[in-house]
């Protein structure tokens, strides 16, 4: 289990009563972005991705794509009632939809999963959706070979769901959980360390550092796959632009992951925020690119180490448990 930043239900509300009039991620024009000393922007610290926006737009919010005042207003004040009556601190983006809905009194994030004491607090961000591109919101549709690629693996994880390890998610092994990864509010803290030739985003989410080059240099051959990519970085102006290639397929579990590109582009727009934007071409996946914008947070608070015991103990269990199945099934079929 990940040691995460611990904070208790109240800080979070705390940070929602103070949002009133506050324009998270909004672009200040006339900001100068500090330098390191070999003249690049300086993007360095550490950076939490602890919004509350969802990945895609709710459907109560058609095509509304930036939340009002009044709707920022109208968050507070039901999850202050909400948390007021002593229920746990609500996360992720579904309680977007829930309070517009009129279901927040039906949304339980917590059973079955952690609670706010494994939470971050969030942050109430202006925009409805992290997707920008389409412009509805939504992912594009996907493709008919993932869409089969998806219900063969559920036919075949209901029918062998612990033959071996390997037919365990990746996540569930504590090998990886991609690059980049983008979950907010839980291990969702990156550390941004730069020299003269490279960058380094160290994810708190395992452990994983992704040192990017920033000097001419091709990447890896064709034939030459990774988990996590490789990746190549250069500087437009005062935004660092990442490009990732040579995926594994066995980093996904969608066809074609080896065709994959990542752009990703990093911008300080204030001494706080830091706005990050994702172009992902996945045609084994998606019938068409997708651009997501998330804006991360500067914070004193540190990265915590990364201690992934679930597959230390837990496919012991997984396995040892399903080898009793067989063996009550084996028993059963001899009755």
């Amino acid at each position: 289990m990940a040691h995460t930043k611990i904070k208790c239900s109240s800080s979070f509300l705390m940070i929602l009563l103070s949002l009133s009039g506050q324009l998270a991620g909004q672009e200040d024009s006339g900001y100068y972005v500090a330098r390191t000393p070999d003249g690049d922007p300086d993007l360095q610290g550490v950076w939490e991705n602890n919004t509350i926006t969802p990945v895609e737009r709710p459907d109560v919010f058609g095509d509304k794509e930036m939340l009002t005042e009044d709707d920022v207003a109208f968050i507070k004040q039901r999850i202050g009632e909400i948390m007021a009556a002593g229920e746990d601190a609500l996360f992720g983006g579904g309680v977007l939809e829930a309070v517009f809905s009129g279901e927040i009194n039906s949304y339980d994030p917590s059973t079955g999963n952690y609670d706010s004491q494994w939470m971050a607090d969030r942050t109430v961000h202006r925009r409805t959706s992290q997707i920008t591109d389409p412009p509805n919101g939504k992912y594009p549709p996907r493709t008919e070979a993932a869409v089969a690629a998806a219900r063969e693996l559920e036919e075949w994880r209901a029918a062998h769901p612990a033959d071996s390890w390997t037919d365990r998610p990746l996540g569930e092994r504590c090998l990886s959980f991609g690059a980049p990864r983008l979950g907010s509010g839980y291990n969702s803290y990156w550390q941004i360390v730069q020299s003269r030739e490279s960058v380094v985003i160290y994810q708190e989410m395992a452990h994983d550092a992704r040192i990017i080059p920033i000097v001419e240099k091709p990447h890896a051959p064709v034939g030459l796959k990774l988990w996590h990519g490789d990746s190549r970085g250069w500087w437009e102006g005062d935004t660092l632009v990442i490009e990732t290639t040579n995926y594994s397929d066995a980093s996904s579990t969608s066809p074609k992951t080896d065709e994959k590109v990542n752009i990703e582009r990093l911008t300080r727009i204030s001494d706080n925020e830091l706005k990050y934007q994702l172009t992902s071409s996945d045609p084994g996946q998606f019938t068409a690119p997708y651009t997501r914008e998330i804006i991360f947070d500067h914070t004193p608070d540190k990265i915590y180490e990364y201690a992934c015991h679930e597959g230390n103990y837990g496919m012991f269990n997984i396995l040892s448990g399903h080898r009793a199945e067989e063996r009550l099934a084996t028993q059963n079929q001899d009755n």
